[in-house]
């Protein structure tokens, strides 16, 4: 459908829209940090690559050095929990929600997503305190902003 020249169309979800081209450029760098880690390991399926023995070492290596593995469970993580978070967000946001909050806590997202991955899960041995801080403020944000997104509609309900 088209607009008429002259007719000014509503910005229905400034904030949540503000946020959400940098929250698919984050996406996009994980996806491609996955193809990069399948291309060098020449791991065209699944999300180990075959473990490593060293002549003199038995044993195989852990699987959190295991780059491929970081890389997918970092990018499938992230699909798991962003737009979630995103619809959660803009329904906040279409409903009236306060513009600060929501900026804030966008933005408090995008950190913690950020933070999960590349202070948590890329860290040594993937256990960085970025992965406990980013999934406990994920989970936060969307309880926090389920909770705010219910409250902008009780009056629908009858309270």
């Amino acid at each position: 459908m088209s607009v008429p020249v002259g007719i000014t169309v509503p910005k229905l979800l400034p904030i949540t829209g503000t946020f959400a081209p940098a929250f698919g450029a984050y996406f996009v760098l994980l996806g491609l940090r996955v193809s990069l880690a399948r291309q060098s390991t020449h791991t065209l399926l699944g999300d180990r690559t075959a473990p490593e023995k060293a002549a003199s070492d038995p044993k195989p290596k852990p699987l959190s050095t295991d780059q491929l593995l970081i890389a997918t469970r970092a990018h499938a993580n992230f699909v798991e929990n962003v737009p979630l978070a995103l619809l959660v967000a803009a329904l906040v946001e279409l409903n009236g929600g306060d513009r600060r909050i929501l900026t804030g806590s966008l933005a408090t997202l995008l950190f913690l997503r950020i933070a999960h991955v590349e202070l948590g899960l890329r860290a040594k041995n993937a256990l960085g305190l970025g992965r406990p801080v980013g999934t406990l403020g994920t989970w936060g944000f969307i309880a926090g902003m389920s909770s705010y997104a219910a409250w902008l509609v009780k009056s629908y309900w009858g309270f």
